[in-house]
Order: C-alpha cells, then sequence, then structure tokens
C-alpha cells in the first residue's frame, strides 16, 4: 500500500478545516475545489498570482459550472486569501 504525501500547505487545510468542525465529505470537496483549482492554471498555489483566482472565477462561470459548485470552489480558495 502506497503513502499519499502531504504537502505542509495541504496539511494546513486540513488542519483549518478540522478547527471549523468540517465533516469529511465537506473536506473532500474543499480539497478537489483546490485541485481544480491548481489544475487550472497550471502552477501551485505558492505560484499562483493574485488575479488567478479571478480569471479562475470567469473560467468556470464561461464553462456552466453551476453556481453551489462555483460558490464551494471560492470558499475553498478562501483558505489561502490571507
Amino acid at each position: 500500500m502506497t503513502e499519499e504525501r502531504v504537502t505542509p500547505l495541504r496539511q494546513r487545510m486540513i488542519e483549518d478545516m478540522r478547527i471549523r468542525g468540517m465533516g469529511d465529505k465537506a473536506q473532500k470537496s474543499q480539497i478537489r475545489a483546490i485541485e481544480n483549482f491548481m489544475a487550472f492554471p497550471g502552477q501551485s498555489l505558492d505560484t499562483a498570482k493574485r488575479e488567478d483566482p479571478r480569471v479562475y472565477q470567469f473560467h468556470m462561470a464561461d464553462t456552466g459550472i453551476t453556481p453551489s459548485t462555483l460558490n464551494t470552489r471560492i470558499m475553498a480558495l478562501r483558505f489561502f486569501s490571507g
């Protein structure tokens, strides 16, 4: 069995979600949202530019993402907005 490597940034996000009392399903949804964002600009959250989340929002709107999915993804990005 292979162990999944957890980056310090991901570990912090997991800890923050636990502090907020999020359940497993909500945590998985938030992590998936961040993974989707990272796949969009093709870079890590550490190097994302300030305008990247906004550009990503336009991309989601243009591709027909439902409002609830868009909101979930934006809430996940707020973990990293300082």
